[in-house]
């Protein structure tokens, strides 16, 4: 059948149609990409935007003629260090990326002038004196399967996800696969989940698949709370259409004719891309009623999150989805016996259902090829802290701390030394130099008590206190407790208490054995698992720096300096002066949380 669909509102029927639409993306793309037009491409995300992306694109918008060049936006592609970045990709040339260009810079790159600011080109081959991407640190050592298309397509665009790939792992689920088959390559794969839990994908799709109860739903969990993590909004804002097609896919196999995706309400430029993908989707009529003329259904949903952190849970997600308070619950039941509104539910992380296109596609045991025995496939790993390369990457499980932070994050900025890295966001505890050469997986930290969690990781150097780092932690999971349960409720501001004592020079050593004894309690005591979790990166900083916590108590001195009990040279309290007007005996709180 020829190429004759030339915008997404025509609704297509079946696979035939489909297969021509497809084609009609594809000759688009390579149209584009080899004709005789420049193309000029600027990654705009929430993070390069900040940067003024958006202002280099109007500027290149303006000084670049229709008749000789193509400008058009991409996201961002991981590297944060290069934002905001430009690729110029001239006929018959492979496409060249300038980093860190500025508006008022872009005549001069438009006029050659700045050379200075290449980085590579895109390309599996150096083009002659410039590098392949590839061949660059950050680069090098990833492999890119979610990631593939972020940085390349234009996110509001479904021609260029159609072109790169998009729906043919549901068609071929549609058309191809039993549903049996399809949740047997998922098995195969033994993806496991890639929100912190690490729960096998294809043992949850088939015990929803084999759930009596009706209706059923699927949901998916982009509700990144973490103050250090933030793949989730990146995958939504570089390839939403992945994210939609996993979410369908999973849909379509488990027997659900209703899918959620529940959104951070703090993305709102990842919540408008998404939107429109599923705008996009449903007007070609792969949401809704005889999804190409297979005689299945799908409606989708997008529901919006206020910020709570506990809403990750997935008990309490449901509840924050159907409208409630996000509270979570006792399990059993799980939740793929009683979910939304008390029917069998599928929840997975937003990377794990962005997975599901390449499982179909080459076959789950491709992907378990990737990895180590027990954790397959690559992870999304995030990072902050004063490193040169700092951005997201997409890496093999198995990868060391080593070569995340000393190769692919490019090592520390010129004047910090490294003391630590915080593992598993605000739920585990750090590692140090001689953990660096461990490997990362769902397996290999949890006994010196770290955590690969959902991938997001903080580098701190000398110039952080230990003591105070963990009030921030610990202070965190205090106000995002959701008070239902006294452990976690009561627990973490006690915790947050006895800290404070320690910080302001107020501690005995008896306080240290008080962390560790109420920590237990809340771990064992705790309903969900942010209480389960809560004390851990206190106690993983307890454990390995204990030295510091003692000398706030012992010598009343904070090495760095920033706790109140002052630095090396500085008690800022005399022993007959009580602290906030509170008698020396008495715990202390502050409101600077």
């Amino acid at each position: 059948m020829s190429a004759t669909y030339t915008s997404p509102e025509s609704r297509l029927s079946n696979r035939a149609e489909f297969d021509a639409r497809v084609a009609l993306a594809k000759s688009r793309w390579d149209g584009m990409w080899n004709g005789d037009k420049t193309v000029y491409t600027v990654g705009l995300g929430s993070c390069s935007i900040g940067k003024g992306a958006d202002k280099v694109l109007a500027a290149l918008e303006q000084q670049v003629s229709v008749e000789s060049g193509i400008v058009r936006k991409s996201a961002c592609n991981g590297a944060c260090w290069m934002e905001p970045w430009v690729e110029i990709k001239r006929p018959g040339e492979p496409p060249v990326v300038y980093q860190q260009i500025q508006p008022n810079e872009v005549a001069d790159l438009l006029g050659g002038k700045l050379d200075d600011r290449i980085v590579g080109v895109r390309a599996e081959e150096d083009f002659g004196p410039i590098p392949s991407l590839n061949s660059l640190p950050f680069f090098k050592y990833q492999q890119r399967i979610v990631l593939a298309n972020c940085g390349v397509i234009d996110p509001d665009s479904l021609d260029d996800a159609l072109a790169t790939g998009a729906y043919e792992a549901l068609a071929k689920v549609l058309f191809d696969l039993t549903d049996e088959e399809a949740i047997a390559e998922v098995t195969a794969a033994n993806l496991r989940g890639r929100g912190g839990a690490g729960f096998p994908a294809g043992i949850k799709w088939e015990s929803g698949r084999k759930a009596r109860n009706s209706p059923k739903f699927v949901v998916c969990n982009s509700h990144e709370g973490e103050p250090n993590v933030y793949k989730d909004r990146r995958i939504h804002e570089g390839d939403p259409h992945r994210i939609l097609e996993g979410i369908l896919i999973a849909c379509f196999v488990v027997g659900a004719e209703r899918g959620y995706n529940y959104i951070g309400g703090e993305y709102p430029l990842a919540i408008q891309r998404f939107r429109r993908a599923v705008a996009d989707a449903a007007a070609l009529g792969l949401i809704g009623k005889n999804v190409l003329g297979t005689g299945k259904n799908a409606a989708f949903r997008v529901r919006t999150g206020g910020g709570a952190y506990v809403c990750g849970e997935g008990s309490a997600l449901m509840y924050s989805v159907m409208g409630v308070r996000g509270q979570p619950r006792t399990k059993p039941p799980r939740s793929v016996e009683e979910g939304l509104w008390k029917r069998p539910t599928v929840a997975n992380n937003t990377e794990t259902l962005s997975n599901i296109r390449d499982i179909i596609l080459k076959g789950g045991e491709w992907y378990a090829s990737i990895g180590t025995e027990k954790s397959k496939g690559t992870k999304l790993m995030t990072v902050q802290g004063p490193l040169k390369t700092m951005g997201l990457v997409e890496v093999p499980m198995g990868i060391t701390m080593r070569t995340l932070i000393e190769e692919i994050w490019g090592g520390m900025r010129d004047g910090y030394t490294f003391k630590g890295v915080q593992t598993g966001g605000v739920s585990a505890g750090p590692l140090k130099e001689e953990h660096l050469d461990l490997p990362v997986d769902f397996d290999s930290l949890t006994d010196i008590g770290g955590m690969l969690g959902s991938g997001g990781f903080v580098v701190f150097d000398e110039s952080v206190c230990a003591v105070d780092f963990a009030r921030y932690m610990t202070a965190f999971n205090r106000v995002e407790s959701c008070s239902k349960c006294v452990p976690c409720h009561r627990g973490n501001p006690a915790l947050v208490e006895v800290i404070d004592r320690i910080r302001f020079g107020r501690g005995s050593l008896a306080d240290l054995a008080l962390i560790e004894r109420t920590s237990k309690h809340i771990i064992d005591l705790s309903l969900c698992g942010l209480g389960q979790v809560a004390p851990m990166p206190l106690l993983g900083l307890l454990a390995q720096y204990r030295a510091e916590f003692e000398a706030h108590i012992t010598d009343h001195v904070c090495s760095t300096g920033d706790c109140p009990v002052g630095g090396p040279s500085l008690n800022k309290f005399p022993d007959d002066v009580s602290v906030s007007g509170m008698p020396n005996n008495r715990s202390v709180s502050t409101a600077a949380d």
